[in-house]
């Protein structure tokens, strides 16, 4: 039975055959963008390893069914808590990793954004990464290896997941998902092949309620408004949570590389389909050097958003790189 992951093909070619050959590893990185299925391939490899039927997993046992209702008491996902990944988590993780399982072979542990990990919490998690029992499995999850310990990734097998081809992914959500093929393909191209993403934007609607708005601010910063105007919504920007302002930034990305994708002559790589008109009428009044200095400004705002810093300076030199002319 395949296993239910959109794309990885490969790695669940591997994992499956490691549990076939009795060749487990007993610790896995799985490493890749946000929202690219790092945990969803944990999960189901879990699942896997403690399905109850001849074809695992097969999704319907009790076990995969406790598994995906997060009920099981031989699989824990530990996920940051607000930005960190502190050290009691990962001290609780080696206390229960002692323990025999409860009801099956194996005590899985999925240790989501280790990236996130608290120094003393990594350093927690090293002595039973180097003297793991032998009922232990843990998978960790992080964007890429350079991300956590180099004491980490030593002692895992690392699978480094890839954004999925949009044309699987368009295929996935209109054959699994019934999802009409419009939409399966603007969520496909808005998630940069990344399964994950693509079904959380399937049900955010204040995603597509925030893009409509950033793309309407983006407009009127082109009609060459006062530059009162563009340190006004640099102030309101500074003043929005951070999960909403971080959103807003990443949205000025994508449509920015849209920009230049249409200036570039790859018109087939617009993310935002439905905005097509829209994009190509921005590309045509920018120069191709301004499009690329926004797009660097934004990436550059976006990656000091979560640090403490003066946000309000940041989205200031943000939206005078913007706008037009200083009336």
């Amino acid at each position: 039975m395949s296993w239910p992951i959109i794309g990885h093909g490969w790695a669940v070619d591997i994992l499956r055959h490691h549990i076939q050959s009795g060749q487990l590893s007993h610790a896995y990185l799985f490493t890749g963008p946000e929202g690219v299925g790092k945990t969803t391939l944990g999960l189901t490899l879990a699942q896997a390893l403690l399905c109850e039927s001849e074809e695992k997993p097969c999704g319907q046992c009790r076990a995969c069914r406790h598994v995906a209702a997060g009920i099981h008491p031989d699989v824990r996902l530990v996920e940051p808590e607000g930005h960190l990944l502190r050290v009691e988590q990962v001290r609780e993780v080696t206390r229960e990793a002692s323990r025999r399982p409860v009801e099956a072979p194996y005590r899985v542990f999925i240790l989501s954004h280790m990236e996130r990990a608290h120094p003393a919490a990594a350093n927690a998690l090293l002595k039973t990464l180097e003297e793991p029992p032998a009922h232990v499995i843990l998978i960790l999850t992080a964007p890429a290896e350079d991300a956590i310990l180099p004491t980490l990734v030593s002692r895992c097998q690392v699978l480094h997941l890839r954004p999925v081809p949009q044309e699987e992914l368009r295929d996935a959500l209109v054959d699994r998902l019934d999802i009409p093929s419009e939409r399966a393909e603007l969520l496909a191209r808005v998630s940069g092949g990344r399964p994950g993403l693509a079904l959380r934007l399937a049900q955010d609607a204040t995603y597509w309620e925030e893009r409509d708005q950033v793309f309407q601010i983006v407009d009127e910063l082109l009609e060459n408004p006062s530059r009162w105007r563009r340190l006004q919504l640099a102030e309101t920007w500074a003043r929005l949570e951070e999960e909403q302002l971080v959103l807003r930034v990443k949205l000025l990305e994508s449509g920015f590389r849209d920009i230049l994708m249409a200036q570039t002559g790859r018109e087939d790589m617009i993310h935002h389909v439905d905005k097509r008109e829209t994009i190509l009428a921005w590309s045509r009044r920018l120069p191709e050097a301004k499009v690329r200095h926004i797009l660097n400004r934004a990436l550059e705002t976006e990656r000091y958003l979560r640090r403490p810093i003066n946000k309000r300076l940041l989205l200031d030199v943000l939206f005078l790189e913007i706008g037009g002319g200083d009336d």
